[in-house]
């Protein structure tokens, strides 16, 4: 039987990674409350295990492999945090990592892989396709392919987020703002919030050249971003287009707000001075979202995913030293 992704499941990986996955704060700003005129609970995935959220998926899938395919390897293709949280769960579970990653991934998050005990297979993320080269290591070696979003188990894994927010909060969520690449990670807030807390508007958040989401929502049908965008500093939302699971899950979203870099750059910025919090771009995008206006805030209660801190260390000091121009090096 096919294994679908629900909210039983979201309950299942909840026991699934307790012990192994850590439960992250909600917190609080009063200084961010204060300037927005309503509550913010920060949901500080930055504190995981591996630095981001896709800990969550990745113990979830890999904790459950049988002991022949343990002895045959996982492998998969990721930007960066995926990848470092497939390479930590499997040398937890004792288990080999190929792990396929863009030529231009942050160092960081290379040499996460690489510490994790993971192996890198580099590629041209804009001439070669990373799914192919990721199926065809698995066909070769007999590898477990442990996909970053279209996975039901990547996805009930990334749910837990969301559980452990409704589990945290003190008082109703009005709205809910996460970062959305392919959609694992609001796919499985989704399933937690529509049985959970189901008058939550729930907002997914994309760098604005890469706005897959977005126009998929407005389409009906999965959509990618238009051909020739120019590179964005949220390395890790750059996924072509929503997954094919993931997509019909979040049709529930009250929909998608886009940030700049420029935007994105001063809620880094704001989460290192304000906060005290190291949050890589693409794990910033919801704090954008709120500091830019492109939600109302006062007098609601919103949470937000503050969902990886696996940031270049050139790029975080260009951008908190004021340093750093959209489009240009750092």
């Amino acid at each position: 039987m096919t294994h679908t992704a629900s909210f039983s499941g979201v309950l299942d990986a909840a026991r699934q990674i307790a012990g192994a996955a850590v439960r992250t704060p909600l917190i609080e700003s009063p200084a961010l409350n204060a300037h927005l005129g309503g509550r913010v609970l920060i949901k500080a995935e930055t504190l995981q295990a591996a630095g981001a959220f896709k800990f969550r998926g990745a113990w979830n899938r890999i904790s459950r492999l049988t002991d022949a395919e343990k002895a045959r390897g996982v492998v998969a293709y990721s930007s960066g945090n995926h990848a470092q949280a497939v390479a930590a769960a499997a040398k937890r579970m004792g288990t080999s990592a190929i792990i396929v990653m863009p030529a231009d991934s942050p160092r960081v998050k290379v040499e996460g892989v690489i510490a994790f005990g993971g192996e890198v297979r580099s590629y041209d993320r804009w001439s070669e396709s990373r799914e192919a080269i990721g199926e065809e290591i698995a066909r070769t070696r007999g590898s477990v392919l442990v996909r970053p979003f279209d996975d039901p188990f990547i996805i009930e894994g990334q749910g837990t987020c969301g559980l452990e927010i409704l589990e945290q909060a003190d008082a109703p969520i009005d709205q809910l703002l996460c970062g959305a690449s392919g959609g694992g990670l609001i796919a499985g807030i989704n399933l937690a919030f529509a049985e959970r807390s189901p008058d939550t508007q729930t907002w997914a958040v994309e760098p604005a050249a890469y706005d897959d989401t977005r126009r998929s929502l407005e389409a009906g049908e999965r959509m990618t971003y238009p051909a020739g965008a120019a590179p964005s500093i949220c390395d890790a939302l750059m996924s072509d287009r929503p997954g094919e699971l993931t997509f019909p899950i979040n049709r529930r979203l009250s929909g998608v707000l886009t940030v700049t870099d420029a935007e994105v750059a001063e809620a880094v910025r704001y989460a290192f001075r304000t906060l005290k919090l190291v949050v890589e771009p693409g794990g910033a995008v919801s704090l954008a979202a709120l500091l830019a206006g492109k939600v109302a805030a006062a007098g609601r209660t919103t949470a937000i995913v503050l969902s990886g801190g696996n940031i270049d260390p050139a790029l975080f000091a260009a951008i908190i030293e004021d340093r750093f121009t959209p489009g240009a090096p750092a």
